[in-house]
């Protein structure tokens, strides 16, 4: 009966939170199903466990969330190799865990956001430059294959 009623007042799911304090959903910050495990009482310390995701996002996840000078912890781990499914765990000095991992999300979409127009930019310049010009580059493909990018 204890474990039963622990469990339950642990796992909560992060869209249920979310929805209960206003906030971003899980779908919004692109993660298809999270579920948090902490505590009701004391919000800083969290675990959050992300289905169907691997070391690609967790691993940048942690990095993010380790440059947040909110974040005391942070870390994760793979419950199984067979198993999509990736635990992240944070501790915060104070603030709700939650809050630090949506600003964590929100914070990489702004880098990733970043990184596509810096490459989208160099490519026009290259595309631009005397370089490809002397190459004689056409940029339309007579082959007839889908070389051009669709937006």
């Amino acid at each position: 009966m204890v474990d039963e009623h622990r469990q339950k007042r642990r796992s909560t799911t992060v869209q249920q939170i979310w929805e209960r304090f206003g906030s971003l959903t899980a779908a919004e910050i692109g993660l298809k199903e999270t579920i948090e495990h902490g505590s009701f009482t004391d919000n800083s310390p969290a675990t959050f466990s992300l289905t169907d995701e691997d070391h690609t996002i967790a691993n940048v996840v942690r990095f993010t969330l380790n440059q947040d000078p909110r974040v005391t912890f942070c870390g994760y781990s793979i419950p199984h190799p067979l198993e999509a499914r990736v635990n992240i765990i944070v501790q915060t000095t104070g603030d709700p865990a939650r809050e630090v991992l949506k600003d964590a999300c929100q914070n990489l979409m702004l880098m990733c956001r970043h990184v596509r127009c810096t490459f989208d930019k160099a490519v026009e310049d290259f595309k631009a430059s005397n370089v490809v010009k002397a190459m004689k580059i056409d940029s339309q493909d007579s082959s007839g294959d889908d070389s051009e990018e669709s937006e």
